[in-house]
């Protein structure tokens, strides 16, 4: 191989090497988007409650990382509305805003009735015994008081719905809306008999669906979603402290 021939080589791997690393995230945008997802993952799980102090430095130690990708994360979950951030106080995991809650639900009701009714149209039977895979999922997981399995199934219940739609994308705005309603749903499930209640919700728009019925689809998804409306103010009263002022 000629010099010149050698030299170009070594040049193309050089600028492939550079490119690779280029390709490859800040290390530090690396650990805050971690911390992010994994911070943000006990707030919406309320594994982290309402009015409990995060400490950044315990967060940096734990994760053996500066404190600036810690605050970078806990800005962005301020963002969200999910932290409280005071500079001279501290910071605390928000209270969920009850004013908020009726929206949120009006709007994922208006979403997903759209997505069943789409659903019942389009299912095929493969996709339909997807569906009831979940929901046998739920009733194991309900038989075994598991709540975290448990909501992880309505969650795919909900989102395999929308991949029926053929609108995913539905169901990603959804997430966006429903953060705080999350957190509230959380409170309803340790509730004698609430889980065996989701299901028996399930049920009939999975029925709905497997007859190709979008009307009915659409009204059994509503009437499944109007219950987070009808549970606000007991869920409120039951535990006052996880919720912020309406004033």
């Amino acid at each position: 191989m000629s010099a010149r021939s050698t030299k170009d080589t070594e040049a193309s791997s050089a600028s492939a090497m550079t490119g690779t690393r280029r390709a490859k995230p800040p290390q530090r945008a690396t650990a805050s988007s971690r911390i992010y997802s994994e911070l943000r993952s006990e707030l919406v799980s309320m594994r982290r409650r309402p009015g409990e102090v995060i400490s950044e430095a315990e967060i940096a130690l734990s994760y053996g990382v500066s404190r600036t990708p810690v605050r970078e994360a806990v800005l962005k979950l301020s963002d969200e509305g999910l932290l409280d951030v005071f500079p001279q106080s501290g910071i605390f995991v928000s209270r969920i805003p009850l004013a908020a809650l009726p929206e949120a639900i009006i709007i994922r009701k208006a979403l997903e009735e759209t997505t069943a009714r789409l659903a019942a149209e389009r299912a095929t039977a493969s996709q339909i015994l997807q569906l009831r895979s979940i929901v046998e999922r739920q009733r194991e997981a309900d038989e075994a008081g598991d709540r975290v399995a448990f909501h992880q199934a309505d969650e795919l219940f909900h989102a395999t719905i929308a991949d029926v739609a053929r609108h995913p994308g539905i169901w990603r705005l959804i997430l966006q809306v429903k953060v705080h309603v999350d957190r509230y749903r959380q409170l309803t499930l340790p509730v004698t008999g609430r889980m065996t209640q989701v299901i028996a919700e399930h049920e009939p728009i999975l029925a709905a669906i497997e007859a190709h019925d979008p009307q009915r689809a659409g009204i059994a998804m509503e009437q499944h979603l109007d219950r987070l409306l009808r549970d606000i103010s007991e869920t409120q009263h039951t535990n006052p402290e996880f919720f912020a002022s309406t004033e």
